[in-house]
Formats: structure tokens, C-alpha cells, sequence
């Protein structure tokens, strides 16, 4: 019943926060009479903040429309490569111009985004980032309640065979970079893959702020999963989607109640953000409220998880550590890491990552035991939080450059 006591209480806020947005506006916009009253804009300020409070928020889109490469602008098509019921791959491709070189060949990327909570454009300064350099694949997972029931259940292992899929579709030459919660399944994959010396396995794959082994530096994710048994997860945060989506009766870890988890772990941050947007609002520091905007409209759209997934990464993953301990089996194939010995291995964390602690990702170099020393490289990267791996001023200036030059070396 929850599920359907949060869409009945979105119903009844959708016109309140539609009024909200024109009195803003109402308020704000020169033309209008009483954007010249008294107080106008803390009044504009206001109502504009209960609008961002109250408003449901979509998914995003990667608005990644060009990039440079060797000094000349080029034009980005985003298109579709590949189509599954939970999952898009999505292809970053490059419109050369007669001024650039059309028989540019750069290295193969598959980035693959976490399905935890957030859309895959929360990977948008990723992207950007490599663009100049490579030609970038991206998993966009798809919301769980925007897929029929009839199109069947999704589990940690369709995961896996998900990401096999794509590194067989995109060739052997593909590189694999991996993102905090898929680096698990992705290490699986290629693991499988190498089990069964399959001539399609990656020529790299670099794993970025994942919990390959949580019992290294527990973060407070780390405990709530310890800390509380299987069954409450299952008895408390899922529930059925209700009639007004298409996935209709699926299983599934609602968005609305990750975002919540999300707030919670970092309530007055939030808090003094918001009081700041009004600030900004006031003193007409349009720069810095645009910054606000940009960073919760990506924030706070959220995605449901399939249940099933959910809970068996919670098991396997968080409780059973089954990665590390070596005993996790793939509908009865063991996961061994082990086996990979062709494919170059990275690992970057950050510092101050409060959601994958430090040693967490560097464990797949003691569990990857197969591949030569020469072709294995990890970075920490100072006073870096979890988000500031893969966005931000850090990522761009240096650990996007460390991530090619090993991509380089080892194509």
C-alpha cells in the first residue's frame, strides 16, 4: 500500500507545486507587474524553492551534443545499439566533418552504470570526459515500473549475462569501465567469461569506487546491510508497482524510498543546500542557483530496482561476500576470478569515498591472482569523495587521463 499512498500524495501535490511554479515565475519574470513589488524576490524565491520541493522529477537526458577531438569540434549522435527489456546500450557516436580525420580509429568503451537507485546520467561527466578519446558505449538501465511484468523477471545473474551480451556485441578490442556497484557483476562476467575461455573477453577493464570486498573499511552502507537480515529488506522496502505504470504488479525496490536513504545519510547537507538555493535566489546569483538546479534535477530522479535483483545483490554481495570468499555460483558455474589472465586490470577510489571505504576495489588485484603484475595499476585519488571518481574537477583533470593512458598502453 505504500507505493500506492506515495502516487495518491504526488497526485494531490502535482497542482500545488504547478501553482507554486507560476507564482514563481509570476514574480520573477521583468515583465510582469508584481516582479517589481516589494519583496518580490524573496516572494519568487519561495515559491520557486516549495516547487523544487514538492515537484516529481523525470529522468534526465545526457545532452552530450559534441566534443573536441584533436582541436576540432565534433557533433555527437546519440543512438541506439542494442535494445533489452531492462537495459539500453546506448552509442556516443562521433559525426566527423571533412575538416577531422574520418579514418580516426579510438579505442572501444563500455561504461557500464550502476542499476542502484540513480539513472545512467548521473554518468554524464564521465562520458564527457572520454568522449575525446574514445568512442563510448553506456548501459542505460531502464526504470523497473516502466517494464511489463510479462516481460519476465530480472536477477543478478541476467545482469552478468546483460554485460556479456554487450562485450561480445561491441568486439574483443572493447574496454570496460565500471562504476561502484556494477563493478561486482562485471568482475563476475568477465570471470565466466574466462572460465570458459570465451575469444571475445575485453582487452581492460577498470573497476571505479565498487564493493568487490565490503568487509575492507565497512561504510554505514556496508553495516545497514550487515546489520539487518534478508527478510526485512524484502518485508519493508518492496512492494508491488501500482496500476498507473506499465510494470504494473512487478516486484520492485521503489525509487522514492532509495532517494529517501539517500537524504538521510547526509540530512543537514541537504538542508543547507536548499537554504542556500534560496539565498542565491535573493541575491540574484544566478550562476550558483543554476548549479543547484542542474545537480538535484539529477539527484532526486530516481529509478525502481527489479526486487529480485535487489535482494540477491544485497545477499551476495553485502552479506554472503561471496566475491571475495570465492564461493559465489552463477546458476551453478563458480565465479573465479582467477581464470582472467589476458585482461589488463585498473582500480580507482577515492579518499574520502563514504560509500565504497578504501581497499574495497583494490581486493580484485588479490583476487584476479591470474593477470601479471605488469598489466595490473591502482589509484587513489586524494581528498576524493565517492562522487568525485567519476564527475567534477578531479575526474577530468585526473583521473580521466590516468584511465586513457592505461587504456593506451594496453589496446
Amino acid at each position: 500500500m505504500l507505493y500506492q499512498l506515495h502516487e495518491m500524495n504526488r497526485a494531490m501535490l502535482t497542482p500545488m507545486t504547478n501553482w507554486a511554479e507560476a507564482s514563481s515565475k509570476l514574480f520573477s519574470n521583468p515583465i510582469s507587474p508584481l516582479a517589481h513589488t516589494p519583496f518580490s524576490q524573496r516572494i519568487a524565491a519561495g515559491y520557486e524553492l516549495m516547487f523544487r520541493l514538492g515537484k516529481s522529477y523525470e529522468k534526465p537526458q545526457f545532452n552530450i551534443t559534441s566534443t573536441t577531438v584533436n582541436g576540432e569540434t565534433v557533433a555527437i549522435t546519440e543512438r541506439v545499439e542494442l535494445e533489452k527489456s531492462f537495459c539500453t546500450l546506448r552509442h556516443f557516436k562521433k559525426q566527423l566533418s571533412t575538416k577531422a580525420d574520418k579514418t580516426l580509429v579510438q579505442p572501444t568503451v563500455l561504461l557500464v552504470a550502476p542499476l542502484s537507485g540513480h539513472y545512467a546520467t548521473l554518468l554524464r561527466d564521465t562520458v564527457r570526459g572520454l568522449l575525446p578519446q574514445h568512442d563510448v558505449y553506456i548501459t542505460d538501465w531502464t526504470d523497473a515500473r516502466m517494464v511489463p511484468a510479462s516481460e519476465g523477471e530480472f536477477h543478478l545473474h541476467d545482469y552478468i549475462y546483460y554485460v556479456q551480451d554487450f562485450i561480445r556485441h561491441l568486439g574483443p578490442d572493447v574496454h570496460v569501465i565500471s562504476v561502484c556497484q556494477p563493478t561486482v557483476p562485471v568482475l563476475a562476467a568477465i570471470s565466466l567469461m574466462a572460465s570458459d575461455k570465451d575469444p571475445m573477453l575485453p582487452k581492460t577493464m577498470t573497476m571505479m569506487g565498487g564493493p568487490i570486498d565490503p568487509t575492507k573499511s565497512p561504510t554505514q552502507v556496508n553495516n545497514l546491510a550487515v546489520e539487518k537480515p534478508l527478510s526485512w529488506f524484502e518485508n519493508n522496502v518492496i512492494y508491488s508497482v501500482p496500476p498507473n505504470f506499465p510494470g504494473y504488479g512487478r516486484k520492485v525496490y521503489p525509487g522514492f524510498l532509495q532517494h529517501t536513504g539517500f537524504v538521510a545519510m547526509n540530512p543537514s547537507r541537504h538542508a543547507k543546500s536548499h537554504w542556500d538555493f534560496y539565498q542565491h535566489l535573493i541575491k540574484g546569483d544566478d550562476d550558483s542557483a543554476e548549479e543547484h538546479r542542474k545537480f538535484y534535477n539529477e539527484y532526486n530522479a530516481v529509478l525502481d530496482m527489479p526486487a529480485d535483483y535487489y535482494l540477491e545483490t544485497i545477499k551476495t554481495v553485502f552479506q554472503d561476500f561471496a566475491l571475495p570468499r570465492g564461493t559465489w555460483k552463477v546458476e551453478g558455474k563458480l565465479v573465479k576470478p582467477q581464470d582472467i589472465k589476458t585482461v589488463a586490470l585498473f582500480t580507482v577510489e577515492g579518499e574520502l569515498d563514504d560509500i565504497s571505504g578504501p581497499g574495497q576495489t583494490q581486493a580484485a588485484h588479490g583476487l584476479c591472482s591470474g593477470i601479471p603484475d605488469s598489466r595490473k595499476q591502482d589509484f587513489v585519488a586524494p581528498g576524493c569523495g565517492h562522487y568525485g571518481i567519476f564527475s567534477g574537477r578531479r575526474w577530468r583533470e585526473i583521473i580521466c587521463p590516468k584511465i586513457a593512458e592505461f587504456i593506451q598502453k594496453n589496446a
